[in-house]
């Protein structure tokens, strides 16, 4: 493989995570708005940013592999968004009790040389368990989740606050779909090291 792999994000989760293929990357920040659009679902919202982002980084790498990657939480139809402090968390915990949250997380592979990108969605389905007020205010205390969407970060203390998850890709909730990406990067001919 000659083309360079860039990362469209300054996440250190999705950093974290693609550092598991144990490919040689870049990590650019997009810099885009990243407000959705009226009328736009909270799949709609995630595809068009993951490839905005994508874009965006392409165009000043054009020659290399770009990878794009958003997520959007959904309750009642309704985009849950990173919550960015102590009250609005607590509130998104006390509302997804006993409840399902869909998270879309958006995957984008653009290479702007080549005039060619790709973009596709992987659901992740999370089943909230019912605990007391003081039980949230806990997990806040210790783990203040407030840069997630949703509140609770799975990967971590956030495991307490879940009943069940269902997706094809565990690694989707996180921020950075795994199984899915090697697939889109095999495709444009990136040898992984483990395959």
């Amino acid at each position: 493989m000659s083309a360079t792999i860039v990362l469209a994000s300054s996440s250190a989760y999705r950093r974290q995570l693609l550092e598991r293929l144990r490919l040689p990357f870049e990590t650019v920040a997009p810099e885009v708005d990243e407000t959705s659009l009226a009328g736009e679902t909270p799949a709609q919202t995630a595809l068009r940013l993951a490839l905005l982002k994508a874009e965006a980084v392409g165009r000043r790498h054009p020659q290399a592999i770009v990878i794009g990657s958003d997520q959007v939480a959904e309750l009642d139809g309704r985009a849950i968004g990173k919550p960015l402090a102590h009250a609005a968390a607590l509130e998104q915990l006390v509302a997804m009790q006993g409840r399902t949250v869909v998270f879309y997380t958006a995957l984008a592979l653009v290479r702007v040389g080549l005039g060619s990108s790709r973009v596709e969605c992987v659901p992740t389905e999370v089943r909230f368990r019912r605990l007391p007020p003081r039980a949230l205010e806990a997990y806040l205390r210790l783990e203040p989740a407030y840069d997630c969407a949703g509140s609770a970060r799975i990967e971590s203390l956030g495991i307490c606050l879940v009943e069940s998850v269902r997706s094809d890709d565990p690694t989707a909730l996180i921020g950075l779909p795994l199984i899915r990406l090697t697939s889109m990067l095999a495709a444009c001919g990136v040898a992984l090291p483990a395959c």
